[in-house]
Order: C-alpha cells, then sequence, then structure tokens
C-alpha cells in the first residue's frame, strides 16, 4: 500500500528536525520515539486536510516496519489512544475549528482504511468511524457544504468495507441521508447533488454507473 518515497514527499510540510524524526521512523522506528511520532502525524492531519488524506499510508508504512523489526505495536497503540481521546472530544472539536472536525473525520477514516489485522479492517474503530459520518449525517451538519463533502468522500472511500463490518449501522445512516435529502430545508443545491449520488451509489452496489458519472460530473461543473 504505497511505497515509502511517497510517504517522504508528503512530509515536506514539516521543520527538518521532524522530518529527519518520520523518515527514521519510516525506515528504523526503533530508533525513534513511536509516541511522539504518533502525535506529530495526528497533530498535523488535525491542521492540514491534504496531510489527513494521506497519513493513513505513513501511518501503515511505520507500523509495518515497527513490526518487522521489533515484532512490537508501539506506534500503532500511541495512535489509536490518540485517536480514542479525539473521538471523546470530537463535538467539542467541531464547535472549535469545523476545519480541524473534518480533518479529524478525513483522518480516522483513511486510518480504517489502511490498518488491517488480520487481513480485516480493525472492529475497534468501526463503531468511532461510524458515530463521527452520524454526526455529518445530521440537520446542523447536512446544512454545510464542508461536510457533506466530507461525508460523500468518506463513503465513497469506505463505505463498501465499512458496509461488510456493519450492515445495519448503514442502513441507518443511508436513512437519515434520504431524510435529509427529501425533508431538510436549507440544503444547498450542490449538497443535494452530492447526497442523490451517494445514494444512488450504494444503490449501485457501490459502483458509480457511467451515465451517472456523466450526469454528476457535468453538473458540478455547470
Amino acid at each position: 500500500m504505497g511505497e515509502t518515497g511517497k510517504e517522504e514527499y508528503k512530509i515536506q510540510s514539516f521543520d527538518s528536525e521532524t522530518q529527519k524524526l518520520l523518515k527514521t521512523a519510516l525506515k528504523d522506528p526503533s530508533n525513534v520515539d513511536l509516541e511522539k511520532v504518533a502525535n506529530i502525524i495526528v497533530d498535523q492531519s488535525l491542521k492540514d486536510c491534504v496531510f489527513s488524506k494521506e497519513a493513513g499510508r505513513i501511518c501503515y508504512t511505520i507500523i509495518q516496519a515497527e513490526s518487522k523489526q521489533v515484532g512490537q505495536s508501539i506506534f500503532r497503540r500511541s495512535l489509536l489512544n490518540r485517536l480514542q481521546q479525539e473521538y471523546k472530544d470530537r463535538e467539542e472539536l467541531r464547535t472549535r475549528s469545523l476545519q480541524a472536525w473534518i480533518c479529524y473525520v478525513t483522518f480516522i477514516c483513511n486510518i480504517f482504511d489502511y490498518l488491517r489485522v488480520n487481513n480485516m479492517p480493525m472492529m475497534a474503530l468501526v463503531n468511532p468511524v461510524y458515530d463521527c459520518l452520524f454526526r455529518l449525517a445530521q440537520p446542523d451538519s447536512l446544512r454545510k457544504e464542508e461536510e457533506v463533502d466530507c461525508l460523500v468522500l468518506q463513503l465513497h472511500r469506505i463505505g463498501e468495507q465499512l458496509e461488510k463490518m456493519n450492515s445495519q449501522r448503514m442502513d441507518e445512516l443511508f436513512s437519515l441521508l434520504r431524510d435529509g435529502f427529501l425533508v431538510q430545508e436549507g440544503l444547498s443545491s450542490l449538497s443535494q447533488l452530492l447526497l442523490l449520488e451517494i445514494i444512488e451509489f450504494r444503490a449501485a452496489d457501490w459502483k458509480m454507473t457511467d451515465a451517472a458519472q456523466k450526469y454528476y460530473y457535468s453538473e458540478v461543473m455547470d
């Protein structure tokens, strides 16, 4: 899942000392403070949504390297502890900074996408990820295009595998989205389009038909 070269490219926004620390963590994790590395990655992910989209790949590489080198999971444990901490404070985070909240959702979904136990997504992340997506499906969030856009992007990325882990919660989530699309006032035309697109995407077994792609792409471009 991605080569180290790509991960190194994505850490150019850090200062030189932090870049050196992260490069060492990617190749020789036993020689760095992995708890510190986990906190650096999470802190940056909450500030930088571009980085939060790529951070899963970096974390995956460090976890693989640590497992091969020392057979431990200090980094993974530190990462999950910090994710849990932010998860508990998610409503406060959203109130404080909508961008940081969107970055957090992007990050935790990215981690869910990349981290595997016996080639399966981590069960410990399933409900926290669902809870974040449910928060994005609430009426006040559906009135904010940034949150709708985040919700739809994450469902495109991990919706199918998330449904396999718990289909009942996915049914409940899409019931909220259909209600939001049909009855909620105050939705922008772009938000309505995004919601309709993701509802149809799931109905088509998480696939985008050619006709739908042409339609939605032309609508967004217009």
